[in-house]
């Protein structure tokens, strides 16, 4: 957190050895945190399976105003990720990284935007240094993995936040003109992308933005900076690119606006209906996580920061925007009836900013300080790590390897604060220091090319449907025959999707012939006294699920008086 004005004179210049080296390592950070392993695991859940069904329908269709799941209209979220997937389908073909990949882009284009915010707030140092953390925290490499509408969001709002901050003037200095020029471009791009963070879900997009500049405007006193984002021409870029959407599809569908706007985004705010009951502290352990391996980094920050800014008795403009941003969009959905850990992502790139330039410019004045939280937190992180391994074979399902490599993930988190402390980011170093210190950064590389092993090693069964729905196609089983009997809601998603054909539940009030796939063995008892149930063979070990033929015990006679004696 500093107090001086944007940007600030930065460190000398780098050789060109190490601008090289620096460049080298950003794209191979940025390509091995967002592009990499987006194909590791089938859709889990029940959000990845459903968006990633109606982005193929709007492909198979043509149908770009209407999301539909399962042939029926589904507004629960806006079209923007539905667009990008079906767009990547198109182009790559359909496949768990074709549907993830627009969140991967999102991720990367929020990252870059905000690097170029930090580069003219605080000079190229804090810049290079957010190009490495952001990209390298839990919360950005798990989103960005993900076929949902939170990372698309975030990005569209951070970038039109980033715009907002051009237009505001946090981005003058000494070489801008004493009289200046409307910032036609800020203003545009501002409506466009606050329109596009519309699309991606909702108008929750104009509640975050608007209420972290007033609280900007109320801290700084600059209300008339605050009211050029008032422009008509970012209100006209905005109207240009979000209403179209949403009058086409009014038009087309007569409950559209009750059941988004008052169900989906009124009720899931203001009421507990959708059952993601949290207390008001649930952000608190989900942006500590999300910031792993760099939480004690934050914690610092909030400590020496709060210091600082205590003894100054002032706090910069360009600060002021950054906590605005990310205090609003924690206390706002902490205030929500409904709490998932997508919703606070928004903050996360505002935090790591502030993180970041404190690392860069408070870290050489506090170094002691600053060393012992990461040296602490790489120890607590190394005992961590030695506690699963030894653990996790007892206490869960999974097997040796995975507690093997959860533990081994863990301790690079460690090994990454180890480094971090011991080479911080100081601003008087040398060249080569300077890169020393980014070899915090390796270790977490290396973690992250694990997923594979990781992911495949923690479940003891294929938690998505890919598996299953081999299966089902090996043994020839017509999946307009096939019902779901003790399977959970998002695997029920997840074998539709690969299936391309809903999966409904087993009803015992209402039985019909069919096949059922079962997560117990036992299935006479379920099915009634009149409907016979044979057991298939099925890949137990490979599926985790019984497979059963569902027969009137009419029929059965049927077919048994038929064959030939």
């Amino acid at each position: 957190m500093t107090e001086t004005t944007a940007p600030i004179a930065d460190s000398p210049p780098a050789s060109i050895a190490a601008r090289i080296g620096w460049a080298i390592l950003i794209l191979a950070t940025l390509y091995v945190c967002y592009f990499s392993h987006l194909g590791a695991i089938g859709f889990v859940g029940p959000d990845e399976p459903r968006y990633a069904w109606i982005a193929r329908d709007m492909a198979e269709t043509g149908d770009w105003v209407t999301p539909r799941l399962y042939g029926k209209p589904w507004f629960e979220k806006p079209p923007l990720f539905y667009w990008g997937a079906a767009l990547c389908f198109r182009l790559f073909g359909v496949s768990e990284a074709s549907a993830r990949l627009p969140s991967a882009i999102c991720a990367l284009l929020a990252t870059l935007t905000l690097a170029w915010l930090a580069l003219r707030l605080y000079g190229a140092e804090t810049a290079r240094w957010l190009l490495l953390l952001l990209p390298t925290t839990v919360g950005m490499i798990g989103f960005s993995h993900a076929a949902a509408t939170d990372m698309p969001f975030s990005a569209m709002l951070t970038i039109a936040m980033v715009c907002a901050a051009v237009v505001l003037g946090l981005t003058r200095n000494e070489n801008t003109p004493i009289l200046p020029r409307a910032p036609w471009l800020a203003l545009v791009l501002f409506g466009f992308f606050l329109g596009l963070a519309v699309l991606a879900k909702g108008p929750a997009a104009i509640i975050l933005s608007a209420g972290a500049i007033f609280f900007w405007a109320l801290f700084t006193k600059r209300w008339r900076d605050a009211f050029r984002l008032f422009h008509p021409a970012a209100i006209a870029s905005f109207c240009l690119t979000s209403l179209p959407w949403y009058v086409l599809c009014g038009r087309r569908n007569p409950d559209f606006l009750r059941i988004f706007i008052v169900e989906h985004n009124f009720k899931r705010y203001l009421t507990p209906e959708f059952q993601h009951i949290q207390p008001f502290w649930f952000y608190i352990p989900v942006l500590l996580v999300a910031f792993l391996p760099w939480t004690a980094a934050i914690l610092w920050t909030a400590v020496e920061g709060s210091a600082r800014i205590a003894k100054s008795k002032k706090t910069s403009p360009q600060t002021l925007f950054l906590l605005s941003w990310s205090g609003l969009v924690v206390l706002f959905f902490s205030l929500s009836h409904s709490k998932l850990p997508g919703y606070v992502l928004p903050s996360i790139p505002a935090i790591c900013l502030i993180v970041t330039r404190a690392c860069v410019a408070m870290a050489s004045a506090h170094r002691q300080t600053f060393r012992f939280i990461n040296i602490t937190a790489a120890f607590i992180l190394l005992l961590l790590s030695a506690l699963v391994s030894v653990a996790t074979p007892h206490i869960s399902r999974a097997n040796e390897r995975f507690g093997v490599l959860a533990g081994l993930t863990i301790a690079l988190m460690g090994a990454a604060n180890i480094l971090l402390g011991i080479f911080h980011p100081w601003r008087s170093a040398t060249d080569l220091r300077k890169l020393l210190a980014t070899s915090a950064i390796v270790p977490i590389l290396l973690a992250v090319s694990l997923t594979d092993g990781l992911l495949s090693s923690y479940f003891r069964w294929d938690p998505s449907g890919r598996s299953l729905s081999e299966e089902i196609r090996r043994n020839g089983i017509p999946s307009q025959e096939l019902l779901a009997r003790v399977m959970s809601r998002g695997q029920r998603y997840s074998l539709s999707f690969y299936l391309h054909k809903e999966v409904t539940e087993w009803e015992a009030e209402r039985p019909r012939e069919g096949y059922i796939l079962s997560g117990g063995k036992y299935c006479g008892g379920a099915v009634g006294t009149d409907i016979t149930c044979e057991e298939i063979p099925f890949n137990l070990e490979k599926t985790g699920f019984f497979l059963y033929r569902i027969e009137r015990r009419s029929s059965c006679g049927l077919r048994d008086s038929r064959q030939p004696h």
